[in-house]
């Protein structure tokens, strides 16, 4: 006999007042080991879950090429999903992938190297996931871009598209299986076919 567990709705923002200093904040997110935290500029503190399987796996896909691609060259640093950024306009944002260029890395301590990093990704990814809305998302990806990102790709794995956006441009939609990066990722081509493999269930 199966008992179903009832919890208590848990909010998914938190508005603090007093608002948290950014080293209390920071301390927050390395004390929690199962939710991971973003603050927008507003002050509100974003509550989310973990990975689902899929969402997980294809992000896995991303980082993988990103990393690939990197070491081609091996200049600046790639970063995964469970990395935050205190941003210039004071939010903490998490990019599900990123890449920082070496010029943007130049002053950044082995001390700094081991807390939230403060600077903006000059790229980042962020996969679309099924709990997410997407103008949401897209506010997030308008913001990366506002902070100083040179280019940002929304990845909508359930329409199969990708909104690419880009400092000075109007945000457009990729559909095709093969996206080339340019500006701080040139040379970079993501296979999209392999991200929206990673939805597809295991064949028996």
């Amino acid at each position: 006999m199966s008992t179903h567990l009832e919890l208590p709705p848990l909010p998914r923002t938190l508005v603090l007042d007093p608002p948290l200093t950014d080293e209390e904040f920071e301390q927050m997110c390395f004390a929690d080991t199962v939710f991971q935290f973003e603050r927008t500029r507003e002050g509100e503190i974003l509550v989310n879950p973990p990975t689902a399987g899929y969402t997980g796996d294809s992000n896995t896909e991303i980082i993988y090429q990103l990393r690939a691609w990197w070491r081609q060259h091996r200049r600046g640093r790639t970063f995964d999903s469970n990395t935050g950024f205190f941003l210039p306009d004071s939010s903490m944002l998490s990019p599900d992938a990123a890449y920082v260029r070496p010029e943007r890395l130049r002053g950044v301590t082995r001390e700094d190297g081991a807390r939230i990093l403060r600077l903006c990704p000059n790229f980042v990814v962020e996969l679309l996931s099924y709990s997410d809305r997407l103008r949401k998302a897209q506010r997030k990806m308008e913001r990366w871009i506002e902070n100083g990102a040179e280019l940002a790709w929304l990845v909508d794995p359930y329409k199969k598209r990708i909104h690419v956006y880009e400092p000075g441009k109007k945000a457009r939609i990729e559909t095709g299986l093969l996206l080339a990066g340019s500006g701080p990722v040139e040379g970079f081509v993501l296979d999209v076919a392999e991200v929206w493999g990673r939805y597809e269930p295991d064949e028996e």
